[in-house]
Order: C-alpha cells, then structure tokens, then sequence
C-alpha cells in the first residue's frame, strides 16, 4: 500500500508519499513522486497503485514531454496527456492482469502550475483516465491508504493555512497513517511549491530526522484528552454501582 497526500493553501502546493513496497513477505523502498520541471513548465506526480502499472505509464509520459512539452500551456493539458498513456497501458496489459488475478489500478495525484496557469493546480487522476481537479472547501487528495490521515486533514486544514502548518498537517497525517497500517513507513519524500515560483522543491526525510516528534505528539495527545472537561463523563460514570 502506498500513502500520498498533496495540499493546496493560498501559498502554494505541499505533497508528502512514504516510499515503501510491499510484495508478499518482501519490503522494499522507492519513491513514488517524480518533478518534472523546465523553464516555466513545474510540476509533480504521485502515484498509488501497481508498480507495473505505474513504470510503464510514467516511461510513456516522459517520452511525450520530450516530445510535446512546449505544447503543454496549462497543467490540465499535461494531466490529459498523462491520462491517455494511463488508458494506452490499460489497453496493452489490462486483460493480461486480469488473468493473473490483478486489477487494473492507478490513482495519480498531479500538481503544479505552467505558464498560462492563472495560479497552482492540483489534480486526482483514477484508473480510468478522467480526473478531477481540487476545491477550496476540500483542498486536498489522498491516495493509496487514505483512511488514517483523512480526520485530521478534516479538523484542521484549511486554504488560507500556512505553509508551515500545511507541513506539519501532512507529517501527522502519514505519521497517522504509518501507526496503522505496516505497510506505509519511512522515508518519506516532501515536495513543495510556492505560488508563481515555478520552481519545485523536493527534500526526503528517514526515520531518525523525525524520531522525536511522534513521541511529542503522542504526549501531546494524552494531556488533551485529560484536559477535556470532565462533566459529561462524570453523568456516565455515576450509573455505575458503587463497591
């Protein structure tokens, strides 16, 4: 299983994926966001999904931005053609897959902004090749084990949030996600993008860089919830026989 998750706030994009795979008893590691940046074409994918799957389809794209990328003026023109070579590998390996048993299955998540984009774009791709492109009431997508991350995300994002605490939101969504599930772990890749930069940044993170903030957190956790009033629990607790 994969975790990815990518923001957009009124400052830019923030996207974080875990690196980790999973094949049978075996663990591996691998990144699961690519940059593609030239002059003011800027922009990330991450994907979730099978690496067959995932390999063959990016291989396709990257051989059509060095053909076509000056002909990409707007990031959706970018996301369409990444779609066609998903639906071209869909035709070529999908009944394949189906017969050894396995689905035909990619979500990507695309962000950035190109020349004649008004502002920074982020965009969910699914297996089929139609997207869809994010909101500022739900300004963000998560991709691969997204039951974890998604409450907090929830309680505390918003467009107007800062950079830093985008940052810091995504962190705690993987961290979330990483206690959960054994299949999502360290390292974890961080990519961020200023509005109307064109310039992504991108910066990987192990275990031991961040090893004190989930204990941190933790603690943080525990003095909250011995912190929330009382009263109701005590309505509760008062039904209970006394010895």
């Amino acid at each position: 299983m994969t975790f990815c998750a990518a923001f957009k706030i009124d400052e830019g994009l923030v996207g974080i994926s875990d690196t980790r795979l999973t094949s049978g008893a075996e663990r591996t590691t691998a990144r699961k966001v690519t940059i593609h940046q030239h002059g003011k074409h800027s922009m990330f994918l991450m994907t979730s999904g099978l690496r067959s799957v995932r390999d063959k389809a990016l291989t396709y794209f990257e051989e059509v931005l060095e053909e076509q990328d000056t002909h990409f003026d707007k990031l959706y023109k970018a996301v369409n053609a990444f779609a066609a070579q998903v639906r071209l590998v869909a035709l070529e390996d999908k009944e394949a897959l189906k017969e050894c048993g396995l689905d035909f299955n990619l979500f990507s998540i695309i962000g950035g902004q190109l020349e004649k984009d008004k502002e920074h774009k982020l965009y969910m791709l699914y297996p089929q090749g139609n997207w869809v492109e994010v909101g500022k009431g739900s300004p963000y997508f998560l991709i691969g084990e997204s039951s974890y991350g998604k409450p907090i995300i929830d309680r505390v994002l918003r467009y107007e949030s800062s950079m830093d605490m985008a940052i810091k939101l995504a962190y705690l969504a993987f961290d979330s996600t990483r206690i959960s599930a054994v299949d999502v772990d360290f390292p974890i890749d961080v990519v961020l993008y200023k509005r109307d930069s064109y310039e992504i940044v991108q910066h990987r993170f192990e275990r031991e860089d961040l090893q004190h903030l989930p204990e941190l957190w933790q603690e943080n956790l525990r003095k909250l919830v011995e912190e929330m009033p009382d009263e109701w629990v005590d309505v509760a607790l008062s039904k209970l026989s006394p010895k």
